[in-house]
């Protein structure tokens, strides 16, 4: 009997078949889909309604991606500060669909993107069209938002104070926008993204990646790092909360860099402006001071309560120190009090703020000491075309 031919297996059907296989192997070894985007928003709800409440297991990811479904509005937008694992009781349920009207969305605290991935991951894991169709729904909310005048994304829409519309870096939403619509691009689990959306997406990488490249401030022509937000007429450094001046911001530059260092195959653009990042960070590490924190007499404020404070103390064997934010001009540390005053030391900071607020940091340590290094020594190299 003559041998049957080898089935012939088209390039879209085993790009089906491992879109579908991965997720499913992931699951099968017992690994949840990650929840670490969500928890600033987390951190923020239980800072208002307490953690004594019921919530999904991690494990129970039908359950939350069910959630962020009812949570996400018609627009395709979702509130900031919620608690996907809250379990919904007849009343939340009630409000949640009430809010479903309501317009807009808010990019902060890793918002909206995170949310996209989660129910593609989802989708990916069930087959549930409904996970799959709010996904859809929210990476046309994300795409519909980025700023024409630049390519970043705003704080939130609509706007309702000063700094909403606002080009935004704080909080990751730029750079977390970008590398989510990166994860469009070549992951499996996006697999369902039809033609012409990923044809947006690719459009909306090109303006975000040369809106990051256009906006890196410079200090006498030498490029540094980046402003937590930028006016999107004048694109110039602009002004978030009253305490969080128009300066250089560390941490989220961080997630700048990481973005950038993402990119496979950077041009020699991307590759000088994380070089120039990089030497910016190196060059204003404070050293010599270690920022404590100590308990003492519990305070109740407005926004949070704590039982600590804060304060500098000189110490010559401290790791490198940041501040939060640096001079526009001269990259000293800008410090305020939340009625939008410069201060000049740590301790003219209201307990408040000291402890509702992070002022200092080692945010790019890691950058230092592994993730450039390690970037720098790719096989192909840095701007390898």
């Amino acid at each position: 009997m003559a041998a049957r031919p080898a089935a012939r297996v088209s390039v879209r059907r085993l790009a089906a078949l491992l879109w579908v296989a991965l997720p499913c192997a992931a699951m099968a070894q017992g690994q949840d889909i990650a929840l670490r985007g969500f928890q600033d928003g987390i951190n923020h709800w239980q800072s208002g309604h307490g953690t004594d409440y019921p919530r999904y297991r991690p494990d129970q990811y039908r359950q939350i991606a069910d959630n962020l479904v009812a949570l996400q509005r018609r627009g395709g937008g979702w509130a900031v500060n919620q608690d996907p694992q809250r379990i919904l009781d007849e009343a939340a349920r009630a409000q949640v669909s009430a809010d479903q009207a309501t317009p807009g969305g808010s990019f902060d605290n890793r918002n909206i993107y995170t949310q996209v991935s989660y129910l593609a991951e989802a989708f990916a894991r069930s087959g549930e069209a409904r996970y799959r169709d709010a996904a859809v729904r929210g990476l046309d909310f994300i795409l519909a938002e980025q700023i024409p005048t630049c390519g970043g994304w705003p704080h939130s829409v609509p706007s309702r104070t000063s700094y909403h519309g606002h080009i935004t870096f704080a909080d990751d939403v730029t750079s977390g926008v970008l590398a989510t619509l990166r994860r469009v691009q070549r992951e499996p689990v996006f697999g369902f993204i039809t033609a012409d959306q990923r044809a947006r997406v690719d459009v909306a990488v090109t303006a975000g990646d040369a809106c990051l490249l256009r906006l890196q401030v410079r200090q006498d022509g030498v490029p540094t790092i980046w402003a937590g937000q930028y006016d999107r007429t004048t694109l110039q450094p602009a002004q978030g909360r009253k305490f969080e001046l128009p300066a250089l911001v560390t941490d989220e530059s961080v997630g700048v860099v990481r973005y950038l260092m993402s990119i496979p195959d950077p041009s020699p653009e991307v590759v000088a402006s994380v070089n120039a990042a990089m030497a910016w960070f190196q060059a204003h590490a404070l050293t010599g001071w270690r920022l404590e924190t100590f308990q003492t007499t519990p305070e109740q404020f407005q926004f949070h309560r704590t039982t600590v404070d804060r304060r500098l103390v000189a110490d010559t064997d401290a790791p490198l120190l940041w501040g939060r934010f640096h001079d526009l001009r001269d990259s000293s540390v800008v410090l305020a009090n939340r009625e939008g005053e410069r201060v000049a030391t740590f301790d003219q900071i209201p307990r408040e703020r000291r402890t509702g607020y992070h002022w200092y940091g080692t945010w790019p340590q890691a950058l230092i000491t592994t993730e450039y290094p390690r970037w720098q020594q790719r096989p192909a190299g840095p701007g390898a075309r």
